[in-house]
């Protein structure tokens, strides 16, 4: 069990405190006075190695099915002796440019707090430690890790939207430089960012259902003094979700203009191919009609006739590149 269980306090008072190794022993000392709660953190738990854990706690199987296998949507859910809510972290790459997520289980009770991570991208010792250093705010027991633990998470998306639109931004300027770059490429980029936004969406858009509720103020084991904080949280959330359908909208712009280009360069192409096929087409018909085997063809035998042809030939086909090009088809 050490080796999954990252850290494990007791808190009192708001502060931390040294107690038994055995959780069983913890949580009873933390109950025993009322005003001291057990913080339990694990990563990436089995099924053995969380049975433990989950039965000490009293932890619904439902909420531990959900922790063990991972994969969940962002929710929040009230079980008889716990609370349980799934937050995603989202990481930014930017050696990659990428965007990842992990999984953050948080289960809420009486003097207990357990938190499951899968995955990078959790703040949970950064935020552990800031707690520990305001013990003002610990004060309010496991409120105030549920909703410590919120906002650095939603606090982050705001970071990574940041890094979206500057990364939109530089896709915006391939797309619309005179050059345009490499048709294909540019192509893959703009769907490799929607796919970055969709796996965006698909952590920070379920999480707006969980946040109203914690906002509201009727959900249990919840302080009911949190109230303002988590209304923090939940006005942070929207911004980073109007955010990131902005983004996502401007990437279907760009995508749309970016086909469009392609069929504008198409066309010149094309008429470009036009215009050298129908200046060529002269010469080919002159030549093909003289290179037939008739015996009676007009100037066949005057002096003159191979020069004339060839100047005849050279005037139209002048003629008709200068007419091309004062129509922009060359």
């Amino acid at each position: 069990m050490r080796r999954v269980i990252v850290d494990s306090a007791i808190y009192r008072d708001g502060r931390r405190t040294d107690g038994p190794a055995d959780l069983s022993d913890a949580l009873e000392e933390a109950r025993a006075t009322g005003d001291a709660f057990l913080w339990v953190g694990l990563h990436e738990p089995t099924a053995a190695e969380f049975d433990h854990v989950a039965s000490e706690f009293a932890l619904h199987p439902l909420a531990v099915e959900d922790a063990l296998k991972a994969h969940q949507r962002p929710k929040l859910e009230v079980y008889d002796d716990s609370l349980f809510m799934v937050l995603k972290p989202i990481v930014y790459e930017p050696e990659s440019d990428r965007v990842s997520s992990g999984e953050l289980m948080i289960f809420v009770g009486d003097s207990f707090v357990v938190t499951v991570r899968h995955g990078g991208g959790a703040p949970l010792m950064a935020v552990r430690k800031r707690l520990e250093a305001d013990p003002k705010v610990l004060r309010h027991g496991p409120t105030a890790v549920l909703y410590a633990v919120s906002d650095a998470i939603v606090d982050h998306y705001l970071d990574v939207t940041a890094e979206l639109q500057v990364d939109l931004e530089e896709l915006e300027a391939d797309v619309f430089a005179p050059t345009g770059g490499n048709p294909a490429n540019t192509a893959e980029r703009i769907y490799t960012a929607k796919r970055q936004v969709l796996e965006f969406r698909r952590a920070s858009g379920p999480l707006a259902g969980p946040m109203a509720r914690l906002t509201a103020g009727t959900v249990p084991f919840v302080n009911e003094e949190a109230q303002p904080f988590f209304r923090d949280v939940n006005d942070h959330l929207l911004r980073s979700n109007e955010q990131v359908e902005g983004l996502d909208r401007l990437l279907s712009d760009v995508l749309s203009a970016h086909l469009a280009q392609m069929g504008v360069r198409q066309n010149d192409d094309m008429r470009k191919i036009s215009a050298w096929a129908a200046m060529a087409a002269v010469p080919t018909m002159v030549a093909g009609i003289y290179g037939m085997n008739f015996e009676h063809m007009p100037e066949l035998r005057w002096e003159w006739s191979y020069p004339a042809v060839i100047i005849v030939m050279t005037g139209i086909v002048i003629t008709l590149y200068r007419a091309f090009k004062r129509r922009g088809w060359m």
